[in-house]
């Protein structure tokens, strides 16, 4: 499956997440993320994401494993998404042990919102990651790979929704901005 995504910057957080409340019960996490990468940096060459995303939440905690290949669309940076939960100390010692190397780990305070819009399953996240200033909004659907043109439009539209403009979509990454933060 392809994460069909967009990802904006947001101005007025309070208000987008009166909206979007509106829609959805909100689900109020804190993701533990550590990024992985061959000692020759190939994944990230590649376009290509390993990582391990511990999730801390009203309801427990749960460590998942995720693959993200290259983009399919060079606008969004959509990627397909390989995701499966595991054990995270089993996880992490068995990347290192196939010879993976952490490259980066932060955490993500996130409001995660599940809702329908245009006949797709939405899931909207508002994220601040305390390394970096500003919230950020994270809309997404899962799709096929020859449906990624028009769930992108379809993901489009519900930021205008939601008050997102175009010119406040970023293809900016969590990764870059955090590393780019600590070399400050």
């Amino acid at each position: 499956m392809i994460e069909a995504e967009l990802k904006a910057r947001v101005h007025s957080p309070e208000k987008v997440m009166r909206t979007l409340e509106n829609r959805a019960t909100a689900r109020v996490e804190v993701y533990q993320d550590t990024y992985y990468d061959r000692p020759d940096r190939s994944l990230d060459a590649a376009d290509q994401e390993l990582r391990v995303r511990t999730v801390h939440g009203t309801d427990g905690m749960s460590t998942l494993l995720t693959f993200k290949g290259a983009a399919v669309d060079a606008a969004s940076g959509s990627k397909p998404e390989h995701e499966t939960p595991v054990d995270a100390s089993a996880a992490h010692a068995i990347l290192r042990g196939l010879g993976y190397v952490p490259v980066i780990a932060f955490e993500k305070r996130c409001r995660n919102y599940e809702f329908e819009a245009r006949n797709r399953k939405m899931l909207a996240t508002l994220v601040r990651v305390p390394e970096i200033d500003g919230t950020f909004l994270e809309l997404e659907t899962l799709v096929d790979e020859e449906d990624v043109t028009d769930a992108l439009a379809d993901v489009r539209a519900v930021l205008a929704e939601l008050g997102i403009g175009q010119d406040d979509v970023t293809r900016d990454t969590y990764t870059a901005a955090v590393i780019a933060q600590r070399g400050a």
